[in-house]
């Protein structure tokens, strides 16, 4: 099969530092690539040279003729004075309110990336850069692509959000290449990983899941790789294998020599030792909220609740984006106040907050001056360690931890503002999107880290996969101004939302046509007239599937991949039929 884009030989660097060096690799119709590695790795580099944004220092970059292609990346910028209908309809040729509405594809995008509550006239240039992300996403999947290209997509999406982009691009036959620190999306979208280390690309079959077995099997084989990085694997793998199934694909031998590795590994924390441990640093009180009211603005996020968060308590709170979650969370830490009731802090308590902002760094310092600013020495759980030690747990090697703060990424600058409220050695924990900006081997150094930390933890976190393995307790902000229990995790929380959108979805129900004025009227036939040219596109689309599929009787991917668009083709022309019949009745 004849790839959409091949690199061959081909070099990258910035200044001496060579970012790609010699990498050759292609993406196929149909493949679903996630791209893992060390932030300032190569990562985006690899995706900007894939897209043809940058030209190869060396090499060749070969494309498919008429390859459609759209590319997200964290450089992506919408056009000055754009408003959500300019950046997203405008490209289709839809202009009128009933023609997106009526549009299957651009009305699932627009609702599962939240975009709809801007409205469609709202201006670009005054949103954040969240919501600015998020209208350049969905600019790119409402178009008929070949090859999707996007660089940390699940950024600014809530569990949510996650959920529907994974299940939306699972949907379609697009190719896609894609960074993302967001393990459950790589283990449930990809089918191959690209791991970009050392200049080098290497390339494993399946997702995480499937990525970590290889990692830990070449760390078997390959006695030269370091102690501590062949124990972190193993510690990952245990904790794969011991939670939901994995969701591999690899042979069984390939597991079984896992299972070896990996057999005389212990727990990857002792619950009932950390809470006796927790109970002796914090006594019986920790953090309570009483009767509480918060507000933001004129909206009511959480009325008259009791919320108690004890010794050991490891916390996951969820809920859609701008449901409250942060100011519940700086409600916890004393930086807001409640309307009503009050909050109460244990005698014992030493707090450490990590806000989603990076303003407490020292920027005159060197990194690890930075830490031994806090302190020389640290115990988290069992485990002591020096201030060079644990800065070299969050990415800073020996050589890097004389870098000058102000010099640091937007991500090291995240580690080391971790590395600083490690080392105050707290005992209770909040963490606002602690993996923002963190890349995957940092992640795993951060989750063995709160493995073994006996206090008490509460987390904001848009990341399922971490929730999932550092907490034991998922609570959600509804919308309904409760603090809810979630005894099923996220899981019932997803099920919980999808409940509620069933229940307020509106039932559409035909206008008969004498009841319609003449204005309804004369929108409905255009909207009639519309309708009727895209049926006829999709039933000539339809036709030449069919014989298409009868002359690839004899090859098998082929057909696969006719049958796959006929399926999708068919489930829009049945939307899009059913759509006429409500419209017909108007225009009568």
């Amino acid at each position: 099969m004849v790839n959409l884009v091949n690199l061959e030989a081909v070099d990258k660097s910035y200044g001496v530092k060579p970012l790609l060096d010699g990498v050759s690799l292609g993406v196929g119709v149909g493949d679903r690539i996630g791209v893992v590695g060390l932030n300032g790795g190569g990562k985006t580099t690899l995706l900007e040279v894939l897209a043809g944004i940058e030209p190869p220092n060396g090499g060749r970059v070969s494309r498919g003729r008429e390859l459609r292609q759209a590319v997200v990346t964290q450089r992506t910028e919408l056009a000055d004075g754009a408003t959500v209908r300019n950046a997203v309809l405008d490209p289709l040729g839809i202009t009128a309110e009933h023609e997106w509405a009526a549009d299957p594809r651009a009305r699932s995008i627009l609702d599962g990336l939240g975009i709809t509550t801007f409205g469609l006239d709202a201006p670009v240039a005054s949103m954040s850069g969240g919501e600015r992300r998020r209208v350049a996403l969905a600019a790119a999947l409402v178009q008929e692509l070949d090859l999707l290209i996007l660089d940390e997509p699940t950024n600014h999406l809530d569990v949510e959000g996650v959920r529907w982009l994974a299940e939306h691009l699972l949907a379609r036959r697009t190719a896609l290449v894609v960074v993302t620190h967001d393990r459950w999306f790589l283990d449930t979208v990809c089918t191959r990983t690209w791991e970009v280390t050392g200049g080098k690309v290497e390339q494993y079959e399946g997702g995480y899941a499937d990525w970590v077995f290889a990692r830990a099997e070449r760390a078997r084989l390959a006695a030269t790789l370091e102690e501590k990085r062949r124990n972190l694997a193993r510690k990952e793998l245990a904790w794969l294998r011991r939670g939901a199934p994995a969701r591999t694909s690899k042979p069984r031998y390939r597991i079984e020599a896992a299972e070896v590795l990996i057999s005389d590994v212990p727990p990857p924390r002792d619950s009932v030792e950390l809470l006796a441990f927790a109970k002796r640093r914090l006594g019986r009180t920790v953090l309570e909220l009483e009767d509480v009211t918060l507000r933001a603005g004129d909206k009511t996020l959480v009325e008259r609740q009791t919320w108690r968060v004890g010794p050991g308590d490891r916390i996951g709170l969820v809920g859609i984006n701008g449901s409250g979650k942060t100011t519940l969370l700086r409600l916890l830490a004393g930086e807001v106040e409640p309307v009503t009731g009050r909050r109460v802090e244990g005698q014992t308590v030493r707090m450490a907050y990590l806000t989603q902002e990076l303003h407490d760094l020292p920027g005159s310092l060197r990194v690890l001056e930075a830490v031994e600013e806090i302190a020389r020495r640290v115990t988290l759980g069992k485990q002591e360690l020096s201030a060079s030690q644990l800065t070299e747990r969050f990415g800073f090697p020996a050589a890097r931890q004389w870098t000058p703060v102000g010099d640091l990424s937007g991500g090291e600058r995240r580690r080391l503002q971790l590395a600083r409220l490690l080392m105050a050695e707290p005992n209770v924990l909040l963490l606002d999107e602690p993996t923002n900006d963190l890349d995957i081997d940092t992640l795993q150094q951060l989750e063995d880290l709160l493995d073994s930390w006996p206090g008490t933890l509460v987390v904001v976190s848009h990341d399922r996969y971490l929730v999932e393995r550092v907490c034991d307790t998922v609570v959600a902000l509804l919308g309904d101004g409760r603090i809810t229990n979630l005894p099923g995790g996220i899981d019932e929380y997803l099920a919980r939302r999808d409940a509620a959108e069933a229940q307020a979805a509106p039932v559409s129900k035909p206008v008969e046509g004498p009841k319609s004025g003449a204005a309804e009227r004369r929108a409905a036939q255009k909207e009639l007239a519309r309708i009727e040219r895209q049926l006829d596109k999709l039933t000539k689309r339809e036709t030449e599937l069919h014989e298409a599929l009868a002359e690839a009787a004899t090859n098998a991917d082929r057909l696969l991949e006719l049958d796959a668009e006929l399926r999708t083709l068919l489930a829009d022309k049945s939307t899009v039929e059913q759509r006429w019949l409500d419209v017909a009745d108007v225009a009568e």
